[in-house]
């Protein structure tokens, strides 16, 4: 299997300026083709540095990809670097990137400047992979069997020219067939996931692996990976993928790549079903993850961010007295509040959250804990949960169990005769 690095170049990356997301979008679509992802690095603006360093990784690998240092600017120094390196003898103007470059800047009412036009010149031993979402071009060099990509630095091109890149790369290289199956979990904790398949995955022949991906806001992704597939694999990797379902059954939520944001949507899309949200300690963050997706104001009518204990009590209805006997941050505060949200937007279901994000507990309750009530046709439910995290991380939790819950009863809900 061919071996490829992945070089991030810019002083920005270094000094924490900006996040690199490129080196994973581009490690997760070389995965797909089957190309082991051996190193990644990042390089400062120095041309000395470029070039040792990333002749130190031709070396090792078959494949460099670099983002990063191809801008209009003089500091961007990666095209000079590599005409050194692959001993280029001079410079080409590359008509296609030219024209498309005229067309962007046209389009924004700008003009050509002779940085902008200094862009589209290229070393005369690389190809050009055209840009139309950018003004500098794809270099691909190459010596012998090995190949160098150079792509530009901002993310949203470097997603958009992905295809152009991993169809050349399959061109020149044997991409064995990689099968992934997601299975996407809620409720249970890596450690205790891991206990309850502990024999079904100690039973896993070697060619079919399994790794373990939490995430705050989506639970623990379980992804079953074939590498270089034949057909008796792929038949006994579904074997194995059915028999994980079989374990783990409630606990999954989707197969696949979702989010519970995105289950709930299948839901609740296309029904005549409604939903609402009265959000304390989330602030919003569920009415966010929501409405990130496309086509929910089918069924989202809105939410309360009720921070104030008077909002929760004027604008949701919820009584002092609850308050006074139970405490601002408890499930009878959060059913009323769901209750309330439900009334006030007059939908099927709806959410609601009161709880202690931190730093710091109320005297009551430690940082961290949060009730979370669900109200519907089957009546309010609620739950106490407690979480040990930072802030940002405990409103992330808070809001995807929130969702979980949600969603289970919406389940419930659909499935539970009508008296």
């Amino acid at each position: 299997m061919a071996k490829a690095s992945i070089c991030t170049i810019g002083d920005e990356i270094l000094i924490g300026q900006i996040v690199d997301t490129n080196s994973s979008l581009l490690a997760s679509h070389l995965g797909g083709l089957g190309i082991i992802v051996s190193s990644m690095c990042s390089l400062p603006d120095r041309e000395s540095d470029i070039v040792s360093i990333l002749s130190r990784e031709l070396e090792n690998n078959d494949i460099v990809i670099t983002t990063g240092g191809l801008g209009p600017t003089k500091d961007d120094i990666t095209k000079k670097s590599l005409a050194r390196l692959f001993g280029a003898s001079g410079w080409r103007q590359d008509a296609a990137q030219l024209e498309i470059n005229r067309a962007i800047l046209h389009s924004r009412g700008l003009d050509l400047l002779e940085e902008n036009l200094a862009q589209s010149l290229v070393p005369d031993c690389c190809e050009v992979i055209n840009n139309e979402y950018g003004t500098a071009p794809i270099l691909v060099f190459h010596k012998g069997n090995k190949f160098l990509y150079c792509l530009p630095g901002v993310p949203h091109e470097v997603c958009n020219v992905l295809a152009k890149v991993m169809k050349h790369i399959e061109m020149h290289f044997h991409c064995p067939k990689t099968i992934h199956r997601n299975l996407m979990t809620f409720g249970l904790a890596e450690s205790a996931l891991s206990k309850k398949i502990e024999d079904w995955e100690t039973s896993l022949p070697p060619y079919i692996h399994l790794a373990y991906l939490p995430n705050t806001l989506s639970g623990v992704k379980l992804r079953l990976s074939l590498y270089d597939a034949t057909k008796d694999g792929e038949e006994e990797l579904e074997r194995r993928y059915s028999s994980l379902k079989a374990i783990l059954k409630d606990e999954i939520y989707a197969e696949g790549e979702s989010s519970l944001q995105e289950e709930i949507a299948k839901l609740l899309c296309g029904s005549t079903e409604t939903l609402s949200a009265a959000e304390s300690c989330t602030g919003g963050k569920i009415s966010e993850l929501i409405t990130g997706i496309p086509g929910v104001s089918s069924f989202y009518l809105g939410s309360v961010t009720s921070y104030a204990i008077s909002v929760k009590e004027k604008v949701l209805g919820v009584n002092d007295a609850t308050i006074e006997k139970y405490g601002v941050v408890s499930e009878e505060v959060a059913e009323e509040m769901a209750r309330g949200v439900r009334s006030l937007a007059g939908s099927t279901y709806s959410v609601a959250t009161t709880g202690l994000a931190g730093p710091g507990g109320d005297g009551m309750n430690p940082e961290g804990t949060v009730c979370i009530a669900v109200d519907g046709p089957l009546g309010s439910r609620s739950r106490r949960f407690q979480y040990k995290n930072d802030r940002k991380r405990n409103i992330e939790r808070f809001a995807a169990a929130a969702l979980d819950m949600l969603r289970r009863y919406i389940i419930e809900a659909r499935t539970t005769p009508r008296s």
